[in-house]
């Protein structure tokens, strides 16, 4: 299509990120007329992944153009390195990597998976193992100093590791086997629980099941909760810790999440878009709507409005995306590192799949920072092998993240990211190749500045939880029962375009 101008549509959607795109999908077989654009050159949105140029040249737009989709104050460093005629100790070619801006896990109990299996876009994705979980462990030494000492402790995947723990006592292991018997049923057991809702997760720990402090922190490590220990509830915590245990064993022995292979979310995004246009969706990228809202008309046929080069186009729906009200944030880093650290992805289970992903959970006030006294949150490290496609053989990606979103973070991040390798016992000794850090907040998109209108739909910012939530797949549901009507069918649910033999 040469131009958009003075063109109609059943649907306009604004961004690829991951909730316009699985409304996309989702509206693929409608018989709608979709027009779907994005002011990036890029699929995505937030949850976007870049080779190393892409992410050099984000970097460029983001600083110089202020706050763009949640973005702000990023930073790339390529340190310099002796002995860099070694090929895992430089970087490779630019579309050798694949680095994502917002990773998350799926647990196997996900709606997400369900959803991509009903909609038939599964086989265009590839699916890896998170394997073990690990938390650092601060020595006698580190407790005292501000350089980091401490080991990483493999975190207990079910009864069968307490068991086999024989760090641990009989006495501890009987309290966890009582608080992992609970958690299974926690529901139905609300007279345990039920008081201590707003309690700490810890102090709930130690008093109600006598789990010694050793065995606080792996267990709260299971939550992923980007608060101190000592805010984060009971409530918060049961049901993630919950999902987690219910969801191992669903795929295969041993493991419980998933994470999309060669660039996390951004393959859904980018397969669910391609579904859509499959269906006859049209993709324009590089454009978005004009700033100036004075420019939309209601008209017989629907809102007529400006594109940023000032074509108008005429649409029944809009769907757009909303910030975060709060300027709540967060630091992230990515860090390319020149080994495979391969202790950290030791064999799941017996005729398990091999791990492509570990998680590195620094606790709170596990790490200090120099001048400071203060309890600091936690750091949650994502480790991807070179399995994912995001990085060469003989290499890995860190991707950090902690809610301390002050520069304060950055510094954090990156002792928990020395901390890391210091602790890891491969040789030649791992080294960082590249360092991206950002600060990001909760978006979808700023289509705020559209008019108030019945037919104008915007999704909010999704939440910021490490671990994929299924209230976007309530968010895009709601969307699309708008624009569908309540006689469409079953929400992402489609049969074969074409005929496949899943045992071939």
């Amino acid at each position: 299509m040469e131009t958009l101008d003075n063109t109609s549509w059943d649907v306009l959607i604004v961004g690829t990120g991951l909730q316009q795109s699985l409304l996309a999908l989702a509206l693929s077989r409608s018989g709608k007329k979709i027009l779907h654009i994005d002011e990036n050159d890029y699929y995505g949105g937030a949850e976007a992944a870049f080779s190393l140029q892409e992410a050099e040249e984000w970097a460029e737009r983001v600083n110089s153009a202020g706050d763009r989709a949640g973005f702000e104050s990023v930073t790339v460093t390529k340190p310099e390195l002796a002995g860099a005629d070694n090929a895992q100790n430089k970087l490779g070619f630019s579309r050798a990597y694949s680095l994502a801006l917002s990773p998350q896990i799926v647990y196997a109990r996900s709606k997400l998976l369900q959803h991509l299996v009903s909609s038939r876009v599964y086989r265009q994705l590839e699916f890896l193992a998170v394997g073990s979980w690990w938390v650092y462990a601060v020595d006698d030494e580190g407790k005292t100093s501000s350089t980091p000492s401490g080991k990483l402790l493999k975190v207990p995947n079910g009864r069968e590791d307490v068991f086999q723990d024989h760090q641990l006592d009989f006495k501890a292991k009987r309290a966890l086997m009582k608080f992992l018997r609970f958690i299974t049923e926690y529901e139905e057991q609300t007279e345990v629980w039920d008081a201590h809702r707003q309690q700490p997760f810890p102090d709930f720990l130690a008093e109600q099941f006598k789990v010694p402090a050793t065995l606080q922190g792996p267990l709260s490590a299971l939550a992923l909760s980007p608060s101190s220990s000592s805010q984060t509830t009971t409530e918060y915590a049961l049901p993630r810790i919950a999902r987690h245990l219910r969801s191992i064993g669903i795929f295969g022995a041993g493991f419980g999440a998933v994470i999309p292979k060669w660039g996390g979310l951004a393959e859904i995004s980018q397969v669910s878009c391609r579904a859509c246009a499959v269906g006859g969706g049209v993709y324009v990228l590089g454009k978005g709507l004009s700033s100036d809202t004075t420019e939309v008309a209601t008209t017989e046929d629907g809102l007529k409005l400006h594109l940023k080069d000032g074509e108008a186009v005429t649409t029944k729906w809009i769907v757009g995306g909303l910030e975060a009200a709060e300027k709540t944030s967060c630091c992230r880093s990515t860090t390319v590192v020149s080994s495979a650290l391969a202790p950290l992805f030791p064999p799941i289970a017996e005729e398990a799949p091999a791990p492509a992903s570990a998680v590195v959970v620094f606790p709170s006030g596990s790490l200090k920072l120099d001048g400071e006294d203060e309890e600091l949150p936690p750091v949650h490290i994502f480790i991807h092998s070179s399995d994912t496609g995001e990085c060469p053989s003989g290499q890995c990606i860190l991707y950090s993240f902690t809610s301390l979103s002050s520069e304060k973070g950055f510094d954090l991040l990156k002792k928990a990211t020395n901390a890391l390798l210091a602790s890891v016992e491969v040789s030649p000794e791992p080294t960082v190749l590249l360092s991206l850090q950002y600060r990001q907040r909760a978006s979808a998109g700023k289509e705020a500045r559209l008019p108030a209108d019945e037919q104008v739909l915007r999704f909010p910012p999704p939440p910021m939880d490490l671990a994929f939530d299924d209230v976007i797949l309530d968010n895009v549901k709601e969307v699309w029962r708008c624009i569908a009507g309540d006689d469409a069918g079953e929400f992402l649910v489609f049969q074969d375009r074409e005929v496949y033999d899943d045992d071939e």
